[in-house]
C-alpha cells in the first residue's frame, strides 16, 4: 500500500519552525539557510495544499490546520525517535526493556535497588519512566509497569509485590511523641488520589473528633515529604518512603502506630509481553526483591 506522507525533512523542518515561531532558528537549529527552511515549508504547504504559518510582520503563527498538524506531527516524530532508539538497543549485545512505575515508588524503592539487576543483568538497558495510573500499556509501549490498587489489573497478567503501611511523619520537632492533641491542630498533609487515608488512620485510633481533610492535598508522596520536612503539616507516607528520611534525621515519626492500606503494589505487563526474556529477567529479580521486603518490612 503506497502512503501518503510528505518528505521526513520537511516534517522535520515544520516542527522546528513551529517550536521556534522562526524559520531562521529553525535554520541554525538544522545547520540549513533560512531561504531553505522557506523553500522547504512552502513546498510542504503546496504538497498538502493548505496554509501551515501566517507571517505576521517579522514573526511566523501557526493557523488552525498548523497547529492540528503539528500536535500530529510532533508525536510522530516523537514515536519514531523511540522506535530507533529501541531498535539500536538490538545490535549485537545489546536488549532494553520498558519499564513504568509510580513517582514516589520508583524513587524510594525501585531505583535505590535497581543496581543489583544491572549487575546481574549487564546485557539490559532498562528506560524507567515515571507514570500515574490509569494509562494504555500498550500504545505506550511499556513492557512492565508496577502500580498501586486494591486488586490485581484486570488487563494481563500481575504479581503482587507487597502491601503498604502507612506512617505519619513531620519536621523533627514539631510534635512531641504521642501528642493527640498538638496532632488535632496542625495541617495534615494529603495525597490527591488517596482522599480518606488520613480519616482511615484517625478512626482506627479512635481519634474522631479531629477533622480528618483539613490541609493540603499533593500529587505524589515525595511532595508529602518535602511539604512535611518544611514544616507545612503532617503526612501521612508508606513506611518504606519514610525510612531513609527518618534515619538521616529530616523527618520524625511521632506516632508509632501504622495502618495497613487496603491496596498493594503489582508487576504488570500486557500478555503479549510475556514470553520477552528481559521481562523474565525483571519479573524473577523483583519478585526476589520485593520477598526480601517482606521479610524485614
Amino acid at each position: 500500500m503506497r502512503r501518503v506522507l510528505p518528505s521526513l525533512p520537511s516534517l522535520t523542518v515544520f516542527e522546528a519552525s513551529a517550536r521556534h515561531g522562526s524559520f531562521t532558528r529553525a535554520a541554525e537549529e538544522l545547520n540549513m539557510s533560512q531561504s531553505a527552511v522557506s523553500k522547504r515549508i512552502a513546498a510542504l504547504e503546496d504538497w498538502l495544499g493548505t496554509r501551515l504559518f501566517e507571517r505576521v510582520r517579522q514573526r511566523i503563527v501557526l493557523t488552525e490546520a498548523g497547529q492540528h498538524y503539528l500536535s500530529r506531527v510532533r508525536e510522530a516524530l516523537e514515536i519514531m525517535e523511540e522506535a530507533t532508539m529501541e531498535t539500536l538497543a538490538f545490535r549485537p549485545g545489546g536488549l532494553s526493556l520498558n519499564i513504568a512505575t509510580l513517582p514516589s515508588f520508583g524513587n524510594h524503592w525501585l531505583l535505590p535497588r535497581i543496581v543489583g539487576f544491572t549487575k546481574q543483568h549487564p546485557e539490559i538497558s532498562l528506560n524507567v519512566t515515571s507514570r500515574q495510573w490509569p494509562f494504555d500499556m500498550v500504545q505506550e509501549n511499556i513492557d512492565a509497569a508496577i502500580f498501586y490498587a486494591e486488586a490485581p489489573w484486570p488487563g494481563g497478567p500481575s504479581d503482587l509485590l507487597f502491601g503498604e503501611d502507612m506512617i505519619p511523619v513531620c519536621r523533627p520537632g514539631l510534635i512531641e511523641p504521642e501528642d493527640v492533641a498538638a496532632l488535632e491542630m496542625l495541617p495534615l498533609l494529603h495525597h490527591r488520589a488517596r482522599p480518606r487515608d488520613w480519616q482511615h488512620w484517625l478512626e482506627q485510633g479512635e481519634l474522631n473528633s479531629a477533622n480528618a481533610f483539613r490541609g493540603s492535598r499533593f500529587e505524589t508522596f515525595d511532595m508529602i515529604i518535602r511539604g512535611a520536612r518544611y514544616g507545612l503539616g503532617v503526612g501521612l507516607i508508606p513506611s518504606f518512603m519514610a525510612q531513609e528520611h527518618i534515619n538521616a534525621g529530616e523527618l520524625d515519626r511521632p506516632f508509632a502506630r501504622s495502618m495497613r492500606n487496603a491496596g498493594s503494589y503489582y508487576l504488570v505487563h500486557p500478555e503479549k509481553k510475556r514470553h520477552l526474556s528481559t521481562l523474565t529477567a525483571f519479573r524473577e529479580w523483583i519478585l526476589v526483591e520485593a520477598a526480601g521486603w517482606n521479610r524485614h518490612a
